[in-house]
C-alpha cells in the first residue's frame, strides 16, 4: 500500500491544480541536506561552462556555435554545414536512446540534475526569491498581506532582477546562435540598426521571464512530455526517488525519541513541503515527480533526529522496496545498450572519417567524348566542391592511376570558406596509349590542397579509339 489512505485520488489531477481546475501556487520550503549539495556543485558547475563556453575561441572562432539562421554550426572548434546534417540527425537518435536507457536504470535523474528548466528555477530564481521573500512561511505571509510599502518594494524588486536574469539568459542564448562579436555589435549600438535581434532578445527575455517568474513547475508538469514518457520508460527495476512504504507504513505520530507506535514514517509533512511541483512521495512514482531529491534530504534529517536509519526516502525501485531485491540488469536494459553502442559506434566512425571538403564529380550528362588535336580525346566533368573550413582554400586535380592532363575550365579552384564551388573541367588522354575499341574507362582524381590529398574521387572515362 503505497498511498496511506488507499485513496487514488491524488491520480484524477496534478498537483497543482484543484478541484476546480484552478492554479494551486507551490510554496517549497528551502531544502538543505547532502543531497542539495551536490546537485548545487553539479548546477553551478553546468551554469559555469554555460556562460564561458561562447567566450572560448579556437583558431579566432568560437568554440561552439550554433547559427540555425545562416545554418553554420561550430562544435569543438570544428566547423559543420548542411551537408553534415545526417551526423546531427544520427546524433539525436543517439540521444533519444540515451534518455530511454538512462531512464530506464535510473529514472528522471536527468530532470533534477541536468534539465535546464530546474537548474535555472531552483538554483538561481528560487535563490532569488528565497533571499528576498524569505522562506515558504514568508512568501505565503507576504501574498495575503495588505499591499503596503513593504510588500511592494519585495515584489518590485524580485521581478525585476527577474527579468534582468531573464535578459542575461535571453543574451546568453544569442552568443550561442550568432556568436559573441556579433552579440557585441548588436548591443553597442542603437537598437534601430539591429531591429530584429533587438526584438528577438527582448522576446526570449519575455518568455524566460514568464517561464519562471509565473509559469515556473508547470513546464514540468504540462508541457513537458518526459513525464508523460515514465509510464512506458520505467520498470519494476527503475531507480527513482521513491518511498519506502513497506518500512514507513502505516504512518504514525513519534511517541518519544526514537519511538513510534507505527511504521517508520512519523507523518510530518516535510518530504511534501520541500517539493517544488507540491507532490506528496509517498503517494508512489508520480509524473510531476522532478527526482530534485529534496524529499529526500528532508526525511533523513527527520530520520537521523529520530534515531531511525536513513533512506526511508530514497533512491529504490519497486522491486528494492516491495521484495528487498538489488538492482539488476534486465534483458531490455541489454537491448538498449547494445543498440546505443552500435549508434554510437557508427557516429564515432563517421565523425572520425568526416573530411574539410565534399567533393563529388560527375561526367557532364549528355555529353560523349571529344576528339582533341595531337590524336587525343577528352571527356567533360561536373565538379562540386564543399569548403567545410574556416579558411579560403586552392585545390589542385591530378589524376593517379593513368597518364594524362587536367584543364580547368575557368578560373583556379579557389573555394571561398564555408561556401559551394561548381565548375567544370576537362580530363584530356592520349589515344595511342588506349586500347582500340570503346572504353568506359575507370578513372581515380586525387584532390590536392597545398600538395597534401584530401580526396580520392573515382569516376569513368568514355572513350573511342577506332579509325
Amino acid at each position: 500500500m503505497e498511498n496511506s489512505g488507499n485513496s487514488e485520488e491524488f491520480r484524477n489531477r496534478i498537483s497543482t491544480v484543484n478541484e476546480k481546475g484552478k492554479r494551486v501556487w507551490v510554496y517549497p520550503r528551502k531544502p538543505k541536506g547532502k543531497f542539495l549539495i551536490s546537485r548545487s556543485f553539479v548546477a553551478y558547475t553546468l551554469l559555469l561552462l554555460l556562460f564561458i563556453l561562447p567566450f572560448i575561441k579556437s583558431n579566432g572562432h568560437p568554440l561552439f556555435l550554433l547559427n540555425i539562421f545562416q545554418r553554420q554550426f561550430i562544435l569543438f572548434g570544428v566547423a559543420f554545414g548542411p551537408q553534415d546534417f545526417y551526423l546531427f540527425v544520427l546524433a539525436f537518435i543517439a540521444m533519444v536512446i540515451f534518455i530511454v536507457l538512462f531512464t530506464a536504470i535510473y529514472g528522471r535523474i536527468f530532470c533534477g540534475w541536468v534539465c535546464p528548466q530546474t537548474i535555472f528555477m531552483e538554483m538561481v530564481f528560487r535563490k532569488i526569491e528565497y533571499f528576498i521573500e524569505g522562506d515558504a512561511y514568508q512568501q505565503k505571509k507576504l501574498k495575503t498581506a495588505p499591499w503596503g510599502a513593504t510588500k511592494i518594494i519585495k515584489k518590485v524588486s524580485k521581478h525585476s532582477v527577474f527579468f534582468v536574469v531573464s535578459f542575461v539568459i535571453a543574451n546568453l542564448l544569442m552568443t550561442y546562435l550568432v556568436g559573441v562579436d556579433m552579440l557585441f555589435n548588436v548591443i553597442s549600438r542603437p537598437p534601430i540598426y539591429h531591429l530584429t535581434e533587438f526584438i528577438a532578445v527582448c522576446g526570449f527575455s519575455g518568455v524566460f521571464y514568464f517561464v519562471f517568474a509565473f509559469f515556473r513547475e508547470q513546464a514540468c508538469t504540462i508541457v513537458c512530455p518526459y513525464g508523460r514518457l515514465q509510464g512506458v520508460l520505467l520498470d519494476k527495476n527503475s531507480l527513482v526517488v521513491a518511498y519506502d512504504y513497506v518500512r514507513g507504513e502505516p504512518r504514525g505520530k513519534l511517541l518519544k525519541r526514537g519511538e513510534s507506535k507505527e511504521g517508520d514514517c512519523v507523518d510530518c509533512n516535510l518530504c511534501v513541503d520541500v517539493c517544488p511541483t507540491g507532490i506528496d512521495i509517498r503517494n508512489g512514482i508520480q509524473l510531476e515527480c522532478v527526482n530534485c531529491t529534496a524529499c529526500i534530504d528532508a526525511c533523513d534529517d527527520v530520520m537521523v533526529k529520530i534515531n531511525k536509519p536513513k533512506g526511508l526516502v530514497g533512491y529504490n525501485s519497486l522491486n528494492g522496496i516491495q521484495e528487498r531485491k538489488k538492482f539488476t540488469i534486465t534483458p531490455r536494459i541489454i537491448s538498449y545498450s547494445a543498440v546505443l553502442v552500435i549508434l554510437l559506434t557508427i557516429l564515432t566512425i563517421l565523425f572520425l572519417n568526416r573530411t574539410d571538403f565534399s567533393i563529388n564529380i560527375l561526367r557532364t550528362p549528355g555529353m560523349l567524348y571529344q576528339d582533341q588535336p595531337g590524336n587525343k580525346i577528352s571527356n567533360l566533368y561536373n565538379l562540386y566542391i564543399v569548403n567545410k573550413k574556416f579558411d579560403e582554400s586552392i585545390l589542385t586535380l591530378k589524376l593517379l592511376n593513368a597518364e594524362g592532363e587536367i584543364k580547368i575550365l575557368g578560373d583556379d579552384l579557389k573555394v571561398k570558406s564555408r561556401q559551394t564551388y561548381e565548375g567544370r573541367f576537362m580530363i584530356v588522354l592520349d589515344k595511342t596509349k588506349l586500347k582500340n575499341n570503346l572504353l568506359n574507362i575507370p578513372l581515380v582524381v586525387g584532390v590536392y590542397e597545398n600538395d597534401k590529398k584530401v580526396a580520392e574521387l573515382t569516376t569513368s572515362f568514355l572513350s573511342h579509339t577506332g579509325d
